[in-house]
């Protein structure tokens, strides 16, 4: 066999690889995920900061809950609070334990059969990272071109120097000065102490690379969320960005075939769909805006038709694709705070989320109702695990502004009330586990219900075990649904209140009131 044969062969296996992996990630992926913010989820030492042990300490709730996969946080050693500025890949950050206690979590985890996702940032590092530290010393450094470096002039000529805020960057000027930078200045899309790396450079791919590997290899993390991946490039070059993604998926897949990823592009759908050819899972961050609209302001969205829209767009790019669907995350206004704290409403977000097609990912202490809004601390705000004077795991590293023990009824509390959200919450993620139709992540399943009613949600979820109809009342007044001759013979599943009545070929739903038939 001469070379190009050889090299053939060789693309050959790697293709049959990465397909591979992109079956196994996709055939099996977590059917419900968790975001946990580290330092707010549980403390287990008492110094008031939330930390691995803690989180480990509260597994087993998490699996009766009905959790499959959790996402943390930023765990690497960093200089702020959120962590999201990374100054060693390989260490973890003291405040929240040790590479053993993280190694312990990982394994109570698998025995629970639950998967570890952990949020890697590449996009950037901290000012405060080595390899800055040496870039900035000026052009003779071996790792300057670790970052992106260009003199006002070529700045100005380019058009670059400002850009218009976006959802997830309200940094306008993404040019810094360093005293030793001489003529030149460095890139940071989000602020000056997070310096954007330069991925045009070999050697910082390499070094990317190797932390996947070490995490995956070395430490054993299930998959990894990937922080701000529409900017691994800046918008101008982002074939660039979808380029890298699917180096990147062909790099770890070969290090852990059934490796999972989950992107963060925060975006219109026809710019989120090329990210799917390298990230089989990413955030639909126009649902999760869609339905805080709705519920804030009342109007009648047709949530179906733009998942269908939507869908269809990202199908184009991956035909198996993964749609990781939310209400509330660490840059999110929880939804709680939209609806003013309506508990009927924070129940029909539940409905919604956990009835739709696609993954669905819960943020840390939405099942109890916390609140939360900008500036972005308290979005993530302690958990309320009991009464204050009994709460021993409960964070202290800031005082809550949203989630106050007058506002929000702690988890013990709750686990106790028969009709509070985390009953709700709790009642249908046993659902989405037990029927197919509700658990089956890829490919996405939504049919058209044949109902066509003003302030009404409703879809099918089909499955060769059989469908489901889903029929949600987004209104605040009770609505009487006709039910399409397809339904004849369908029986409540589920209903979000005792007050629902199916009658006939029609059914009560009272305001804000979700119903599941099948």
């Amino acid at each position: 066999m001469d070379f190009k044969q050889v090299k053939r062969c060789c693309f050959a296996v790697l293709w049959l690889l990465t397909g591979a992996a992109a079956q196994a990630q996709q055939s099996n992926p977590p059917a419900v995920c968790y975001e946990i913010f580290v330092r707010s989820f549980a403390d287990s030492n008492g110094d008031g900061i939330g930390d691995i042990n803690g989180i480990t300490s509260k597994l087993d709730y998490l699996k009766d809950l009905g959790v499959d996969a959790l996402w943390l946080t930023p765990i690497c050693k960093s200089p702020t609070y959120h962590k999201y500025d990374v100054t060693d890949y390989r260490q973890i950050d003291p405040e929240y334990g040790t590479m053993a206690d993280f190694e312990r979590l990982l394994s109570e985890a698998h025995k629970r059969g639950i998967r570890i996702i952990k949020d890697l940032v590449v996009n950037h590092t901290s000012d405060q990272h080595p390899w800055f530290q040496q870039a900035r010393q000026g052009k003779q450094s071996p790792y300057r071109d670790y970052y992106v470096w260009l003199p006002q002039k070529t700045i100005d000529s380019l058009g670059i120097a400002t850009r218009e805020k976006s959802g997830d960057s309200w940094e306008v000027n993404p040019w810094h000065a360093v005293k030793e930078g001489g003529d030149e200045k460095y890139y940071g899309l989000f602020w000056s102490g997070m310096p954007d790396l330069n991925f045009d450079n070999p050697k910082v791919r390499a070094e990317i690379y190797d932390v996947a590997r070490f995490w995956l290899n070395e430490v054993g993390v299930d998959g990894f969320r990937l922080d701000a991946a529409k900017h691994i490039y800046p918008d101008w070059e982002a074939e660039k960005s979808h380029a890298f993604w699917i180096e990147f998926r062909k790099k770890v897949s070969s290090i852990k075939p059934d490796v999972y990823l989950v992107g963060e592009v925060w975006s219109t759908p026809e710019k989120v769909a090329p990210y799917f050819k390298g990230l089989p899972a990413n955030f639909n961050i126009d649902a999760a805006l869609a339905i805080h609209q709705m519920l804030k302001t009342g109007q009648s969205i047709d949530l179906i038709k733009q998942l269908q829209q939507t869908h269809a767009v990202y199908k184009r790019a991956n035909p198996d694709f993964i749609d990781a669907v939310f209400n509330n995350n660490h840059d999110h206004v929880r939804i709680g705070t939209t609806v003013n704290g309506d508990i009927p409403k924070m129940k029909l977000a539940a409905s919604l989320l956990l009835t739709l097609p696609g993954e669905p990912y819960l943020y840390y202490g939405e099942e109890i109702g916390m609140l939360g809004n900008k500036p972005d601390e308290n979005i993530r705000e302690p958990f309320l695990w009991k009464a204050p004077a009994e709460d021993k795991l409960r964070t202290h590293w800031m005082k809550p502004s949203y989630s106050t023990d007058d506002k929000v009824r702690n988890l013990e509390a709750q686990m106790k009330a028969p009709s509070s959200i985390y009953n709700h919450y709790k009642k249908l993620l046993q659902l989405r586990h037990e029927y197919p139709a509700l658990r089956q992540v890829a490919p996405v399943n939504l049919g058209d219900a044949g109902i066509a009613q003003e302030h009404i949600i409703a879809f099918t979820r089909p499955h060769t075990s059989g469908d489901l109809l889903i029929v949600h009342n987004v209104s605040g007044s009770e609505k009487t649904v006709e039910l399409p001759a397809s339904a004849s013979g369908k029986k409540l599943l589920f209903g979000s209140s005792e007050k629902i009545e199916v009658i006939g070929k029609a059914v009560k739903i009272p305001a804000y009131g979700s119903v599941i038939l099948r």
